[in-house]
């Protein structure tokens, strides 16, 4: 089950924000994409449950794309966001119809159209619940060139054994579902993978979700938050470029 922590500093969703469109389908979903069409480099951002409208999730997105990348941000959750509010679904209700394992396979055709519009090179980065569906990607033959999991939820050691291409995983000192022990097996794992490229860091003072979910008049959390955006960009830039 999702924590509390999964669920904290939730975002004043905006569909209409962002630099790039929202799209009807792409691969089947509707999408919020950025960046230039021609692009042989694409990057697929998995948000977390609070979906693909999020504005900080979207400036993420922004800044890939002007770095060269064509951006997908897909709406895995078809309109339905978690909603702390709405008692009549609370989160592990909400779970039971927006699994990762559905997001996977909601992914593929994603990944097909990425490929059929001309690109080469696809990574993708999963915040949270997105970084479940990462991984399962990750896991596939030939899906992905590079995947980046921050602040991981029901990722397992089992997950991080079955990767198959260049891997960063992003922890959180203090996340209960993550924690730095984990963090700390995942990278046993990859250690022993010597044909998969990985980096691992666990950042100091930060909570679940201190990547994408945070006040922008916190200077120490936009700090981490950008290191963060730092070292995911450097994984795309070293392994699709």
């Amino acid at each position: 089950m999702a924590s509390s922590q999964c669920c904290d500093n939730p975002p004043a969703l905006n569909p209409a924000c962002g630099k790039g469109k929202v799209v009807d389908s792409f691969g089947g979903l509707k999408a919020y994409v950025a960046g230039p069409e021609d692009s042989k480099a694409a990057v697929v951002l998995v948000a977390d449950v609070f979906g693909f409208e999020a504005p900080i999730l979207r400036n993420i997105a922004d800044k890939v794309a002007s770095s060269g990348y064509f951006v997908v941000v897909p709406d895995f959750f078809h309109g339905d966001p978690y909603v702390p509010e709405n008692a009549e679904k609370l989160i592990p209700v909400w779970l039971k119809s927006h699994t990762p394992e559905k997001g996977f396979e909601e992914a593929k055709p994603v990944i097909a159209a990425l490929k059929e519009k001309g690109v080469s090179a696809v990574g993708a980065a999963g915040y949270c619940w997105g970084a479940k569906v990462v991984v399962e990607l990750a896991k596939a033959n030939e899906l992905l060139q590079a995947a980046v999991l921050l602040h991981p939820s029901f990722v397992t050691v089992d997950d991080i054994k079955e990767v198959k291409c260049s891997i960063a995983i992003l922890g959180a000192e203090m996340d209960v579902r993550s924690p730095p022990e984990l963090v700390k097996q995942f990278e046993q794992a990859l250690s022993v993978n010597s044909g998969v490229g990985h980096f691992v860091k666990i950042f100091p003072g930060v909570a679940h979700g201190w990547s994408v979910r945070y006040s922008l008049d916190d200077a120490a959390a936009v700090k981490s938050a950008e290191e963060a955006f730092a070292d995911m960009l450097d994984w795309f830039n070293k392994n699709l470029k």
